[in-house]
């Protein structure tokens, strides 16, 4: 029988594992605070635990926590790890360093269903939903983990197209019994799955990063085929219905296009679509992937694009780029080759 993971439930779902065990109440707090925060790897570690206690839950459950199998570094310090998920899925997860700051790039599924133009991960497919425990280990097995500063659900995966799983995972890096990070450290990107959005909104208080890409709708379904489904002026409709002035952000991921979404129209028009939003635009510079006839804007071309956004009153930053050497930058993520492969 295969045994279920310690790692990534809830203080809830904990205590429905000791109650079934017929294990004291408090047993789920402790059982928390040696995954969360001591980290432990077996349940043998969890020592105040009685060994007759210990004995039991090994039968049924183990922690879980598995080591990245593969490390890929880049001139920019910046480290994607690959972790195995399931018994041939991999996932990448990235380590980005700077200055006072750690931010990692976290994944929620093998592959995306998406199917963004621009994008490494949605051309590999969809394989599988990553489990809370599973997105938790990519955190709790990281080597720099102790450093780490913010986490964004910006890796593999569209985290709404995964929500009940991304919750508990956000529950565990917030919450007093789990990392007790506060909000205000993770943020999630998506593309705007609309009752999904509603949830993490009312659900949590992390940021929120959407995916726009194009503020005309006809060329951001060109761009992003989940536009047919969600289109991005209900989606800042929805984002109207809350406070982002606050301590939550509302920012808007933009990749730009040489030709295609970087004209002053396009400004405009971006303008136009986010008026009386308290929010930022992060513009973001093209990665190159195989196959694709997009382009991405000189480095000129980006800064004008900024400045007059800026200039009419919307806050807006260049991203800078980091990991593209060894495919770690945005968009570039993709483990379709490594399940046919034997990493070891």
């Amino acid at each position: 029988m295969q045994k279920q993971s310690l790692l990534g439930k809830t203080l809830t779902e904990l205590r429905a594992v000791v109650n079934g065990l017929g294990m004291p109440a408090f047993a789920a707090k402790q059982i928390a605070a040696w995954l969360y925060d001591k980290k432990v790897t077996t349940i043998d570690a969890m020592t105040n635990l009685s060994l007759k206690h210990r004995e039991l839950l090994k039968e049924a459950y183990e922690v879980g926590a598995e080591p990245p199998v593969e490390a890929m570094r880049s001139v920019d310090g910046t480290v994607k790890y690959l972790y195995r998920v399931g018994d041939r899925g991999f996932v990448e997860a990235v380590y980005i360093p700077e200055g006072d700051r750690a931010t990692l790039c976290v994944s929620s599924q093998v592959g995306c269903k998406m199917h963004c133009r621009f994008c490494m991960t949605g051309r590999q497919g969809f394989s599988a939903n990553l489990t809370a425990g599973q997105i938790i280990n990519q955190i709790n097995s990281l080597p720099e983990r102790d450093r780490l500063t913010n986490v964004v659900m910006m890796g593999m995966g569209e985290p709404l197209d995964n929500l009940d799983e991304v919750l508990k995972a956000l529950e565990v890096m917030t919450a007093p019994y789990g990392y007790a990070w506060s909000p205000k450290r993770v943020t999630l990107s998506t593309v705007g799955l609309r009752k999904g959005l509603r949830r993490y909104l009312d659900e949590t208080d992390c940021h929120l990063a959407v995916s726009l890409h194009s503020p005309i709708p006809q060329q951001r379904l060109q761009l992003m085929p989940a536009e047919k489904a969600f289109s991005i002026e209900d989606i800042v409709d929805e984002l109207r219905r809350y406070d982002f002035s606050k301590q939550r952000r509302l920012s808007f991921e933009y990749i730009l296009f040489k030709g295609v979404n970087d004209s002053p129209s396009h400004a405009k028009a971006l303008l136009k679509l986010l008026r009386g939003l308290d929010c930022r635009v992060n513009l973001i510079r093209f990665h190159a992937i195989p196959d694709s006839d997009l382009q991405g804007c000189d480095a000129e071309a980006m800064t004008a694009f900024r400045d007059y956004l800026t200039s009419h009153g919307l806050f807006t930053t260049i991203r800078a780029s980091r990991g593209e050497d060894i495919f770690a930058a945005c968009g570039m993520l993709s483990t379709a080759k490594m399940a046919d492969e034997n990493v070891n």
